[in-house]
């Protein structure tokens, strides 16, 4: 079994034997400067562990691991331009770097680098990995749009926001463990239930990014704290703050979120943050959390492999739930 800091090391290095260093530099500069950025390197990461779980020979996994991670930096580039978002891993993004055009092109250009990636998992894994890869590209568009959609809605149900991050996040964390086992040599079953484990792993995982969007701290999140708020984004914790406040509290959201108000990014920042903690709503969000997570772990008992197996990907998830950027 590889450790995951192997396996991290064997996904850096192959990130950086990716070639784009060619012309037109206007087009591919731009991918060269979003992948160097780093990154935690979670989903090619977790296809090279899944893949692992049942053959010793993940090489063969490399390629579509890859693609897993250029998709989603394909996704973080365009989103952080929808959201005009300023920093990106403690750097400008593309849009702010070089222009909003550049960043849709060079946006575009990676998803088209990503298919290319997949498009080389060998046979017989090829028939199944790429409709899985499409499906999934396409979800985290719809998980994008409705999250664009909720912004401009006042009220959203929990459940509508859970669909949603089960789409923009959850489901390519799901993806590369499902694809990772197949590759490896699992049965549908086996790869459908490290499915399963992806999705509330990836629930998990968004939730706990939305809360540290609120109390993280810039230096190690890698990115302006407070961002979903300036944005109106309905996240899980606005979402319950506006379901428990009382008046006063409904009174004070509700002058924020109205963009004819006058006040500087600190004072709405500040003042969410107040009625969050009146609400004990960071206390909430941890419990949903740790709710997810327990069902991703029990997901995994339904498994045939052994613990042994099984310890880098707990390991792994373990040490991302623990993580404060």
């Amino acid at each position: 079994m590889f450790s995951f800091s192997q396996v991290s090391e064997r996904v850096e290095s192959e990130i950086n034997r990716l070639d784009f260093d060619r012309s037109p530099f206007g087009l591919f500069d731009p991918i060269k400067y979003t992948l160097a950025l780093g990154g935690k390197r979670i989903r090619p990461a977790l296809t090279l562990i899944a893949c692992n779980i049942y053959d010793d020979d993940i090489e063969k996994a490399i390629q579509p691991a890859l693609s897993m991670e250029v998709l989603h930096n394909f996704t973080l580039l365009h989103d952080d331009l929808m959201d005009q978002a300023d920093i990106r891993r403690h750097q400008p993004t593309v849009h702010k770097k070089w222009n909003t055009n550049t960043a849709i092109l060079s946006g575009d250009a990676m998803l088209i680098a990503a298919y290319q990636l997949v498009g080389k998992t060998a046979m017989p894994f090829l028939d199944k990995i790429l409709p899985l890869f499409s499906q999934t590209a396409l979800e985290i568009c719809c998980g994008q749009q409705y999250d664009m959609d909720f912004e401009k809605r006042s009220i959203v149900a929990e459940e509508e926001y859970i669909e949603m991050i089960r789409l923009k996040t959850a489901v390519l964390i799901a993806c590369c463990l499902k694809a990772g086992a197949l590759i490896g040599g699992a049965n549908d079953v086996e790869a459908n239930h490290l499915y399963q484990s992806g999705i509330f792993f990836g629930l998990a995982f968004q939730l706990q990014d939305d809360l540290l969007d609120v109390y993280g701290n810039t230096e190690t999140f890698g990115k302006n704290i407070g961002g979903d708020i300036l944005c109106n984004k309905k996240t899980f914790l606005l979402i319950n703050a506006l379901q428990l406040a009382d008046e006063k509290q409904k009174s004070l959201l509700a002058f924020f979120i109205n963009p004819a108000n006058s006040f500087t990014p600190e004072e709405k920042i500040q003042s969410f943050r107040q009625v969050y903690d009146q609400l004990f709503i960071k206390h909430l969000t941890r419990q949903r959390i740790n709710d997810y997570y327990t069902l991703a772990m029990q997901e995994l008992t339904n498994l045939t492999v052994s613990d042994e197996q099984l310890s880098e990907l707990k390991k792994y998830c373990n040490l991302l739930m623990q993580r404060d950027f």
